[in-house]
């Protein structure tokens, strides 16, 4: 009836001449998005008439799912979480392990240049002195010997490092070059001889084989050309092997050992500082961060509570809805039992990033409840509650449905098999499952609760103690603490169009309808306004052009622990060099040709260089021969002359041979170590060195390539983080631009953009300001924020474009009056919300207590301050009431509605 007769009010019978387009359009979009509250106006009529099953049925299924906790399991592998899944460094480093396996290397290894599986490192730094004097010397000696000696029981023996660690030809555990060097220093000493020199980053030792030491000596004085005058510290690895399940699970409790052996080493020697790191170090840290996190959370559930249950509470014990603000967090809290439940069910594993999907949650939820509260305030007392319930749902639950969809959207792009990095993916399909329970759960069991309340209020019971409160004349009668307690406003005759009156008592809607509003759109306050919005987006653009990648582990890790401060002491002592490059040439080229010979040696200028074709080329002019020998003899030389003699024996595990049909041998595939010269932006010279040497690989003759560990997360790292906030930003965009459509007006959606882009570009501009690099956890956030900002500017933005017949600036004081006090009460108790996680000792925490906290700061300063400017002088425009109008148009229509309840009928004449 109502949806027919505003078509017929908008229909061409109204014209003389046949409408445009345009307005046909605008009379399509009014009707469906009358159609849509005419929905939701049945869809609360429903639930309230149903209030004790849609109250019980969220309660039972979150029980029900929440008991699949006994299936929790947690994410252990780190690389499978954060490295990019297809990277060109994946396949990079699966070729150099199918060539060269570290397994099976027999003579040395190289610090950090592949994954070797189980592992222990420890830096040595000394207090004063150098770690090569005499003393300290004999002490890293001693606690090598120490390390050596850590024994595992299991399965009734007793396992040491010589029975895990891997072995080279002799049957020997591999060590480090500087352990070789400690002890020709301590033999030379014992000796009365002077020291043998020792050379940095690449020295020789006393059998004439050359070694790099730039990874396991630190701090490093030069003294003369290439010598070492004083160290201030030292490293040492320790690999073990992990061929099978039980052999992995020994090095694993080896690893335990190892840092048990460290610290009590430190406590009986403490001139030296002592810094562990072990292959299970990033992913026990990572996991930390939710350990660290539980007191923190209580907190800020507790702050949250608090203030939700006072912003919803006034000094009317009538009207006050303390429970109402309580019941908003338990139906999040609900939501979120039971989408973990799901999870559990179907096999997903926890990891530390899902800390910010309850966060996500609040925000989206807080808001949606206190619009419902809002509305409810501007229902008339003299609807039953039916009435109330089912004009909140029409007037509230359209914009929180399309924010939903929106939320459901952008973070569906992100759970799709096009993001690149795991831990975002998991990130956002568990969102989407989160989100998804907490819009039913709202729309049904904090729906019903308003029908409990309401019933409450309109029988005029305490909203705490449910006891009728007296009339008037018989509360005066009673004692002053109990008319403290009772006070309410009787409203015998509630007037036609609503009583706002007696919710204005309320603090935030008396300082929001009273002060604010006028205070906001006064012409002497917009100029400031408009200024301060300039200097906000000067300092936004100023900090997204210093915009960084964080590729670094340590950003996702709890502070103070091994890896953080492994990783210090690693950046203060070790810095000077990259970590070490393997250069790869994979295929058989002509090594004995001069120009072939020219392009290996240009390729690799420059570098820090551990090679064997140099120093076989070296051997050649040092017995006078020309390094431009035929295949035969260059080849013959190289593997019965110069692989055989002591001091080069060790590069054989560098090169491949094969044997030909024709009985002629090959080295089909070979391999050098770079080293570069680093400076403090290590990591970023590390990006363009990376691209540099795949650019050069591209149009070489000698096809080969570069692998370092470290290059599995910086290989696309870039664009497999940013992947998904562009991928949502886009899906945002359409969604908004497919959905004007729907509108009653198309220009709420391009306020919406609008404010969209800004809110997104001060967000990422004041986290780079605040030292907040682009990862995966603020990546998280971006996507979050452009929900977000939908979600408080949306209903705003409508009702400001939907208004008639009043100025620009009368509709935005209706507009704040209507969304402004919910606006505040949901910044209030989510501000509260973020507080302590400020508090966490942990990186991850950190990056996302800032974005959230700058999505909700900045989103808010938009929404109650720069919007309400802006649109007092851009469109939409308005049209002022006509003083003249048709007598046709001045009656009213008159609609009879019979309300049926369990007790009584009521007539109920609603005029429209």
């Amino acid at each position: 009836m109502v949806l027919t007769r505003r078509w017929e009010r908008l229909g061409p019978g109204s014209f003389f001449l046949a409408p445009p387009l345009w307005l046909y359009s605008r009379m399509l979009r009014q009707v469906l998005h009358e159609g849509l509250r005419t929905s939701f106006y049945k869809l609360g009529h429903f639930v309230a008439n149903h209030p004790v099953f849609f109250a019980s049925a969220p309660v039972l299924v979150s029980i029900l799912l929440g008991a699949s906790f006994s299936r929790y399991r947690i994410e252990e592998n780190v690389e499978y979480l954060l490295a990019p899944k297809h990277s060109l460094a994946k396949i990079e480093g699966n070729l150099v392990d199918s060539l060269f396996p570290v397994n099976k290397s027999k003579h040395t290894l190289y610090s950090d240049l592949q994954t070797p599986g189980r592992y222990g490192r420890v830096i040595i730094t000394s207090g004063r002195g150098s770690v090569l004097d005499q003393h300290h010397v004999d002490l890293v000696l001693k606690l090598h010997s120490t390390i050596t000696k850590i024994q595992v029981h299991m399965l009734g023996f007793n396992y040491t490092f010589a029975h895990l660690c891997l072995l080279d030809s002799n049957k020997s555990c591999i060590v480090d070059d500087i352990l070789r060097v400690l002890e020709e220093l301590r033999a030379a000493r014992a000796a009365n001889r002077s020291a043998p020199p020792v050379r940095y980053p690449i020295t020789r030792l006393q059998d004439g084989r050359e070694a790099y030491i730039g990874h396991q000596l630190g701090g490093v004085l030069p003294a003369g050309r290439e010598g070492v005058r004083q160290a201030r510290a030292l490293q040492l690895s320790y690999y073990l092997q992990a061929v099978n399940p039980l052999n992995d699970v020994m090095a694993a409790r080896w690893e335990l050992h190892f840092c048990h052996a460290l610290e009590r080493f430190q406590e009986v020697h403490p001139e030296v500082t002592l810094y562990p790191f072990t292959s299970s170090s990033p992913q026990r840290d990572f996991q930390r961060t939710s350990k660290v996190s539980e007191r923190p959370l209580l907190v800020s559930l507790t702050l949250c509570v608090s203030l939700a249950v006072l912003c919803c509470s006034m000094r009317d014990c009538v009207r006050t809805k303390p429970w109402l603000g309580l019941l908003a967090l338990l139906s999040v809290s609900l939501a979120t039992l039971t989408s973990a439940g799901i999870i559990n069910l179907t096999g997903g594993k926890y990891n530390s990033t899902f800390l910010g999907i309850p966060f996500i949650m609040l925000g989206h939820g807080l808001l949606g409840t206190f619009e419902m509260l809002s509305s409810w305030r501007r229902t008339r007392e003299d609807q039953h509650v039916k009435e109330r319930v089912a004009a909140v749902f029409s007037d509230c639950m359209l914009p929180f449905t399309a924010s939903t969809a929106l939320y459901l959207v952008t973070f569906g792009i992100g759970a799709s098999p096009f993001t690149n990095i795991e831990a975002v993916r998991l990130f956002c399909r568990n969102t989407c499952i989160s989100v998804l329970f907490n819009y039913l759960y709202i729309l049904s069991f904090y729906g019903s609760n308003l029908v409990f309340t309401g019933y409450l209020e309109n029988n005029y019971q305490h909203s705490l103690f449910c006891k009728k409160v007296p009339k008037p004349e018989l509360l005066q009668q009673k004692p002053a603490w109990y008319r403290f307690l009772m006070y309410t406003q009787y409203n015998e005759e509630a007037p036609e169009g609503g009583d706002m009156h007696a919710y204005e008592n309320h603090l935030l809607v008396a300082f929001m309808k009273r002060y604010y509003c006028d205070w906001i759109t006064n012409t002497y306050v917009k100029p400031f306004v408009v200024l301060f919005y300039l200097v906000y987006i000067s300092f936004a653009l100023m900090g997204y052009l210093q915009v960084t990648e964080g590729s670094d582990l340590s950003n996702v890790v709890a502070t103070e622990t091994s890896t953080i401060v492994y990783t210090r002491a690693q950046q203060r002592y070790f810095s000077n060099y990259s970590p070490v490059i393997g250069f790869y040439i994979y295929e058989s080229i002509e090594y004995w040709n001069a120009s072939v010979q020219e392009d290996v040696l240009e390729y690799t200028k420059g570098f820090e260089r551990i090679s064997w074709f140099e120093s076989y080329l070296g051997y050649l002019r040092g017995l006078n021969l020309s390094t431009s020998l035929p295949k035969r003899n260059f080849t013959e030389r190289l593997r019965s002359g110069f692989l055989k003699l002591p001091q080069f024996l060790h590069f054989s595990d560098d090169i491949i041979f094969a044997k030909r049909a024709d009985g002629e041998v090959d080295v089909v595939a070979s391999r050098m170590f770079l080293v570069a010269k680093t400076t403090e932006n290590k990591r970023e010279e590390m990006y363009i060195l990376l691209d540099t040497l795949r650019k050069l690989s591209l149009g070489s003759r000698v096809k080969f390539i570069i692998f370092n560990p470290s290059f599995v997360y910086m290989d696309r790292y870039a664009s497999s983080v940013g992947a998904p906030i562009k991928n949502s930003c886009i899906s945002a965009l359409f969604l908004l631009f497919f959905s004007a459509f729907l509108v009653a007006d198309s220009l709420v959606n391009v306020w919406l953009t609008v404010t969209v882009a800004s809110v997104e570009f001060g967000v990422i501009g004041f986290m780079t300001l605040w030292q907040v690099e682009l990862d995966c956890v603020s990546v998280l956030c971006l996507i979050y924020g452009v929900n977000y900002a939908v979600d408080w500017s949306a209903p705003l933005v409508s009702t400001f474009a939907l208004g008639r017949d009043y100025t620009r600036t009368r509709w935005v004081k209706l507009a704040l009056e209507r969304h402004g006090v919910p606006m505040l009460q949901s910044y209030l108790c989510y501000s509260a919300a973020l507080l302590p996680l400020a508090a966490v000792p942990s990186n991850l925490t950190h990056t996302l207590f800032r974005c959230l906290f700058l999505t909700a700061l900045i989103t808010a300063f938009h929404c109650l301050a720069i919007l309400p400017i802006l649109l007092t002088f851009l469109p939409p425009s308005k049209r002022k009431k006509r003083k003249e109008k048709k007598a046709a148009d001045d009656r009213e229509e008159i609609e009879c509605v019979e309300v049926v309840d369990s007790t009584r009928v009521v007539d109920q004449i609603t005029t429209v």
